[in-house]
């Protein structure tokens, strides 16, 4: 076996243009106004507190961002990784205890972390090639009709469980009739700023804005007591210590090489597909080592299991995304939210 070459932290800073900062600060802060949102709704789909998504949104990301081999790829969780997370913590702590649930959820994130480090070592990366450029162009169609599946019942301000494309389209049919107003007006209101800003002033950041603005709405006239949902007070103070349960290695192992799989298909999948023609192509071997590491420090901080999204990706690079260093911004916007803005 030959011996793995592990990636120099930060190895894309040698080629780094000061004329990228600009577009990586922008596309940071707008990928970390839908990051941020989505990993803490993707920590209650788990089971977890809200906290749990921005610790997985700062940990996992700084770690990928300085290792891995992607520029535009954001990491922190995505709804498969929560969907098959929240599974197992609901079969290995049916109790609902807090600090059992994190314990446990800390250690599957740790065996993920230590399975797709050892893939690396065992030169599986390979697999990556399987991913063809026909599978790519179906994911980016899939992806398509995911997102609009995904948000539309935000947009709505309704709420689906997530069960399958087409169940999720029914289920949201039937509940068309409990549509909030409140919510739809806003949402209408930020999509034709959207539009209106990218059509006439292509230069300005209209996701920031955007966000900017319901965030202002929301302050300022009191959204929720119209039926617009907030996320409400979220504690303070950057990720603590977490140990986990070595002793439940033996029962998690299924569920973390599961996970796992997941990580690394879907991370290599969005990778390839929110790469430009003139940027590297991501290395499957290093991919393997960034998002090993990444999870494995991300479970010592009480982080889940991380993995590539895509929605967030696309968001990343739409916002014009240079290098990793726009990940390190949006880790960044994660540490002061957890600082300064949670409540």
């Amino acid at each position: 076996m030959n011996q793995l070459n592990l990636p120099a932290p930060a190895a894309w800073l040698r080629h780094y243009r000061a004329e990228w900062f600009r577009p990586d600060l922008l596309a940071g802060l707008t990928a970390a106004a839908v990051v941020l949102p989505k990993a803490m709704a993707y920590a209650t789909v788990a089971g977890l507190p809200v906290e749990v998504g921005l610790y997985t949104a700062l940990v996992p990301m700084v770690i990928y961002a300085l290792l891995g081999s992607s520029r535009p790829l954001s990491v922190s969780t995505t709804t498969t990784l929560a969907i098959l997370v929240g599974s197992e913590l609901q079969r290995s702590a049916p109790d609902g205890d807090p600090a059992s649930l994190l314990a446990t959820s800390a250690t599957l994130t740790l065996l993920v972390g230590v399975m797709l480090t050892l893939a690396a070592l065992l030169r599986l990366g390979f697999v990556a090639n399987f991913i063809s450029e026909s599978v790519l162009v179906g994911f980016k169609s899939g992806i398509g009709l995911v997102i609009v599946a995904d948000q539309l019942p935000k947009l709505l301000g309704l709420h689906v469980e997530k069960i399958g494309f087409f169940r999720d389209l029914s289920s949201l049919l039937q509940q068309l009739p409990q549509t909030s107003l409140a919510t739809t007006a806003l949402a209408l209101v930020l999509l034709v700023l959207l539009v209106g800003l990218h059509r006439w002033h292509p230069s300005l950041p209209a996701p920031l804005l955007a966000i900017a603005v319901a965030i202002g709405a929301s302050a300022l006239l009191g959204l929720d007591r119209f039926g617009v949902a907030v996320v409400g007070p979220v504690p303070t103070g950057l990720p603590p210590l977490v140990l986990p349960h070595l002793d439940d290695v033996l029962r998690l192992w299924p569920a973390a090489a599961g996970i796992a799989l997941m990580s690394f298909t879907e991370s290599i999948a969005a990778a390839r597909t929110f790469g430009n023609g003139n940027e590297p192509r991501p290395a499957a071997n290093q991919e393997l080592v960034a998002l090993g590491l990444a999870n494995i420090g991300g479970a010592c901080f009480g982080a889940m299991a991380a993995g590539g999204g895509t929605t967030q990706t696309a968001v990343n690079r739409l916002a014009g995304a240079r290098s990793q260093m726009a990940e390190l911004i949006t880790a960044a916007g994660a540490a002061l939210t957890l600082l300064l803005l949670a409540p």
